[in-house]
């Protein structure tokens, strides 16, 4: 049984998709970032960094693992699935895992900040990451160009793109320009297992949707106090 911390963001699901598709059992405990939960003395003894997800193994002594892309590896070599164990096939994953977590989190995270986020409309920061997002958007689906997946069969390495790209309306970045990416996207999301793991803890449709609703006006607006008080969420 894998303890699961976390909140419906991306780098949550990444964690949560993963385990539903390995099919591990695990119990959800929903970490409230909204009343900076994370931020507890009994969070930081499970990650001193104060974000989600974290994961405990109890069948390992209870051994906690945080960083998200840190947890699907840790899940993928328990179970000897989603990730190869060959030398260059492992590389080509973790190459991919290591772009999400390098260049679409971070651009993304930084996307949503400047467009959603802060009050002042600061359009040269708005266009220098939404035209980040756009170029690394462009990477993606050159290489699905000709590959069904980012590196051979299905793999962490997707799951974990997969969790940042579908929430490109959020970003206020479209990807219509780019039908490879589109189809590895749609792809996706067909997977019983990835549309039960975004759901956890619960469902939250507006970071997909992009849209003006009241619900994505509060919540922006519960992101924005924090993004301005130096204490981001995840």
């Amino acid at each position: 049984m894998i303890d699961l911390y976390t909140a419906p963001t991306p780098n949550g699901w990444k964690a949560s998709v993963t385990l539903e598709e390995l099919g591990l059992p695990y119990e959800v405990h929903a970490i409230d970032l909204m009343k900076n939960t994370q931020k507890e003395d009994w969070f930081l003894k499970l990650n001193p960094n104060g974000r989600i997800p974290v994961i405990a193994d109890r069948d390992n002594g209870d051994f906690t693992v945080f960083e998200s892309g840190a947890i699907m590896i840790y899940l993928a070599e328990k179970t000897g699935q989603l990730l190869p164990t060959d030398e260059k096939g492992r590389s080509r994953v973790i190459q991919w895992l290591m772009f999400q977590m390098g260049g679409i989190g971070p651009m993304m995270g930084q996307a949503n900040v400047f467009y959603r986020y802060f009050p002042e409309k600061i359009q040269p920061a708005i266009d220098r990451y939404q035209g980040e997002v756009g170029r690394l958007f462009g990477v993606l689906d050159g290489h699905l160009a000709d590959n069904e997946y980012l590196a051979g069969d299905y793999s962490i390495a997707d799951i974990a793109n997969w969790c940042w790209v579908r929430t490109w309306k959020w970003s206020g970045v479209d990807i219509a320009p780019h039908e490879h990416l589109q189809r590895w996207v749609n792809t996706i999301r067909e997977r019983p297992a990835a549309q039960k793991g975004i759901k956890v803890p619960y469902d939250i449709k507006l970071l997909k949707e992009g849209d003006d609703s009241e619900e994505a006006r509060k919540f922006a607006d519960e992101a924005r106090k924090m993004v301005e008080m130096g204490k981001s969420k995840e």
